[in-house]
């Protein structure tokens, strides 16, 4: 069994990802390799479907990978799971190009749009094509609808969509 640290990466994504179950899982796994889900659950004191349910997500977002044996005392396959660390990196690369895509697709709308609201909180902002047909009145109070001034929104947009990119392309030439 290895000490280990609470800082490591592979620890901070599985936490960032699923919270305190996620972060037992992580931390168990790199205690001991090649651990089985019942090693895992006596090491973390939590439910097997719990830690199934942990294992296979964290396996489809190929941060952990499973190795299929057969188990000599029991006579049927299972697996050992460890961590992929060296794929900390690339998870939080995609998750950047995966965010900076919607970022940009968000942009692309809020910039071809002219966008009418009510004011009040509760109601939804609507589409110019749309205001027409309702005669500018709000489809839910029937309040006047005004049009919206989107710019802080767009610049707030292109502010993190600017910050993703230089991490992005940081992390890239790197």
């Amino acid at each position: 069994m290895r000490n280990v640290d609470t800082e490591d990466p592979f620890i901070k994504i599985a936490s960032l990802i699923g919270g305190e179950e996620y972060n037992q899982v992580a931390k168990a796994l790199l205690k001991t390799e090649d651990s089985t889900d019942e090693e895992i659950a006596i090491a973390t004191g939590l439910r097997i479907n719990i830690i199934r349910k942990v294992l296979y997500d964290l396996f489809g977002k190929a941060l952990i990978t499973g190795i299929r044996v057969k188990d000599e005392k029991k006579g049927w396959f299972v697996y050992r799971w460890r961590a992929k660390r060296d794929h900390v990196d690339n998870f939080i690369d995609n998750q950047k190009k995966k965010i900076l895509e919607k970022l940009q697709n968000r942009l692309e709308y809020e910039e071809s749009s002219e966008f009418y609201h009510c004011g009040k909180q509760q109601c939804d902002r609507v589409k110019f094509d749309y205001a027409i047909e309702l005669f500018f009145k709000c489809p839910v109070c029937n309040e006047p609808l005004n049009m919206v001034d989107n710019s802080k929104l767009k610049d707030a947009l292109r502010f993190k969509i600017d910050q993703l990119s230089t991490e992005t392309t940081t992390t890239t030439t790197t």
